[in-house]
């Protein structure tokens, strides 16, 4: 994995079009870092583009050291989360950007990624109700509302949502 990486990262160096599989790599465990910390889709977007826009103009200075290349991207994200916060005239609480690392917190993200990953893969009526209920933290009744559905339709595809979510989460290894 870390020599497949290597070369992924070498030649994105030597040719940026190449940086796209870098990002298809990275993209779910970069956002799952920065929407814990940002606690908003909107912003959790908009900060992991910057991260992936600052990665791509730092490539040419990368040095492959051994590390994991995420563990770089991460730390990037925990400084444009930092930034972020400076910007918007708040301080981020050290609790919300620890120092990125490669042990227990990184597993975290990734089954986070995972995760996100799995949400995307839904049917689209139960993505929407998961993303719905969960994320934008709406009530059964407004979701009902929104999707033209009884309440009982939206509880039993949130149901089969969270069934095929476990389902898939448990079969992933960490």
């Amino acid at each position: 994995m870390d020599e497949d990486e290597r070369l992924l990262v070498e030649a994105a160096q030597r040719d940026p079009a190449r940086f796209g599989d870098l990002y298809d790599r990275h993209f779910e465990r970069v956002y799952a870092f920065v929407a814990v910390r940002v606690r908003d889709r909107d912003a959790a977007e908009d900060v992991t583009a910057e991260v992936f826009h600052r990665a791509l103009a730092a490539l040419p200075a990368y040095e492959w050291r051994g590390a994991p290349f995420a563990a770089w991207l991460l730390r990037i994200a925990a400084n444009a989360v930092v930034d972020r916060f400076k910007r918007s005239g708040r301080e981020a609480p050290a609790a919300d950007a620890p120092e990125p690392s490669v042990g227990p917190e990184a597993e975290a993200l990734d089954r986070r990624a995972d995760l996100f990953r799995f949400v995307d893969g839904l049917p689209a009526d139960q993505r929407r109700v998961i993303v719905e209920r969960f994320i934008e933290q709406r009530s059964i009744r407004e979701i009902a509302g929104r999707l033209n559905r009884t309440e009982g339709a939206v509880k039993q595809l949130q149901l089969r949502a969270l069934q095929g979510l476990r389902a898939r989460m448990e079969g992933v290894d960490v």
